[in-house]
């Protein structure tokens, strides 16, 4: 109760320098969306209600007044999320989930670029009239999960698939680039690297010339493109920093589902079935970290920790939340969102945000609201608003204890080889008949698809080691 009045007593200090004119207006802004106080009042501002499948990502402008929105239904809507109306929305030309939607910045809000389930990364161009033309810019063979944009660049952009490439684009030229093909971290030479499935890609805002990947192993790698071959024609992988907790350091049952930078270069990484760490910059490991000495393992400096969320039935995102990213925001199987205080790592706010899952949640740019969407149809906005309900629900013991249960027993979980080899097998050929329908309808696709440029030498999926089916809102 103490802590709350003192909150108050801050935000009413800061309110009355305002007025005074002691105290500037964007400062005043920022100061007051960080406090707590006011971050534990967040709650459901309204729904955006218009796409026809669960809504897997979402983007705002640089400005903060609209907010893009990509589906199941392949279907892109623009919205004035403040008015909750729908600005223009079109077909993306995708042949599966949409995963990932980027607004391009300093384009005027009319170029959208998007990464879906069959392997595309493609552009939407707005013209004068409102109507949007839509072509392919490259191609994965395998998934697309997310796309990093360039800060400040309205021409480049990043890709990361299931291939395990990453891919480079620039808006200005009608080829995409392999940049390097992801691989595991080893040096036995009986037994080559494997490639890594990638999930997500972020690009550090302090210096665009490092990304950072993760992807079907433990570990976050950091690479600097100005060290990576154009062509990718020796598929070397390079990183220049590894991050992963010490005790997930070569276990075979984890791997990276979100990844975030903070404005001072500090990485943010989401585990499927495990949890959220916050790694400083200095916490980067030996380039083969399985096998550094034990000793030189227990010397390393333990990242901040955020518990009790569950990350398992989808791929889940990670953000920052506040002026100075004092915030850190993710979804949960549950159906809950958390909030967690970045110092400290203290749950301040829970709230359900989902029937089923919470994937994705978006921060507003400048002020204290944030946008989210999961297995439902719609997109949920959540503002500071005045409430009677606690900031933690009385259940709250309950529903982070049930998680902690849920991992755990999914960790004990076991396969003897021959299971593992049967759902390998079945895998693969449910893979391969996907590929088979995709690209029997890519044929039919109009002569701007001949555009985009696609790669026949990156493989298809393995299936060794794959989790999950093949649409990104199967929760069964």
């Amino acid at each position: 109760m103490e802590n709350r009045y003192r909150g108050i007593q801050d935000g009413f200090t800061e309110i009355c320098r305002r007025q005074m004119g002691l105290t500037q207006p964007r400062c005043f802004a920022r100061r007051y969306s960080a406090f707590e106080v006011l971050v534990k009042q967040i709650n459901l501002y309204g729904k955006l209600n218009g796409h026809e499948g669960c809504v897997n990502d979402l983007d705002f402008n640089s400005t903060g007044d609209l907010l893009v929105s990509g589906s199941d239904d392949k279907q892109i809507i623009c919205w004035n999320w403040e008015t909750k109306t729908k600005q223009f929305s079109y077909p993306s030309g995708h042949l599966d989930n949409i995963f990932q939607t980027r607004i391009m910045p300093f384009t005027d809000d009319r170029r959208i670029v998007t990464s879906s389930c069959d392997g595309q990364v493609r552009l939407g161009q707005v013209r004068d009239d409102g109507q949007v033309d839509t072509k392919r810019l490259g191609m994965h063979e395998g998934r697309v999960h997310k796309l990093a944009v360039e800060p400040g660049s309205p021409h480049i952009l990043y890709s990361c698939g299931e291939d395990s490439f990453v891919q480079h684009f620039d808006l200005r030229s009608s080829s995409a680039t392999k940049l390097f093909c992801c691989s595991s971290l080893t040096k036995n030479s009986k037994q080559p690297p494997k490639n890594i499935r990638l999930n997500a890609i972020v690009t550090d805002p302090r210096n665009p010339n490092y990304v950072a990947v993760g992807g079907s192993d433990e570990y976050a790698r950091v690479y600097d493109l100005r060290k990576c071959q154009l062509n990718a024609s020796s598929n070397l992988d390079t990183p220049v920093n590894i991050y992963c907790p010490r005790h997930l350091i070569a276990t075979i049952n984890v791997h990276v589902t979100g990844l975030a930078y903070s404005n001072t270069s500090e990485l943010l990484v989401s585990y499927n079935d495990e949890l959220i760490y916050l790694f400083q910059k200095y916490m980067g490991l030996d380039p083969s970290p399985s096998s550094a000495p034990t000793e030189d393992l227990l010397k390393l400096e333990e990242p901040q920790v955020f518990l009790g969320h569950r990350n398992s039935k989808t791929v889940k995102g990670v953000s920052f939340f506040g002026p100075n990213d004092e915030y850190v925001l993710s979804g949960s199987d549950c159906g809950h969102i958390f909030i967690w205080k970045k110092k400290g790592a203290k749950l301040v706010r829970l709230m359900v945000g989902d029937r089923h899952v919470v994937n994705h949640l978006e921060p507003h740019p400048h002020i204290p609201i944030l946008a989210t969407c999961g297995i439902e149809k719609n997109v949920k906005l959540w503002a500071p608003m005045a409430s009677d309900a606690p900031p933690l629900p009385e259940n709250v013991e309950k529903i982070m204890e049930s998680n902690r249960q849920g991992r755990e027993d999914h960790a004990r979980v076991t396969l003897t080889p021959d299971v593992i080899m049967h759902v390998l097998r079945l895998q693969r050929r449910q893979t391969l008949e996907y590929i088979e329908r995709r690209y029997s309808r890519a044929d039919i696709e109009s002569d701007e698809e001949d555009e985009g440029y696609g790669f026949s030498d990156g493989g298809t999926f393995s299936g060794d080691g794959f989790t999950g089916n093949l649409t990104e809102c199967n929760i069964s």
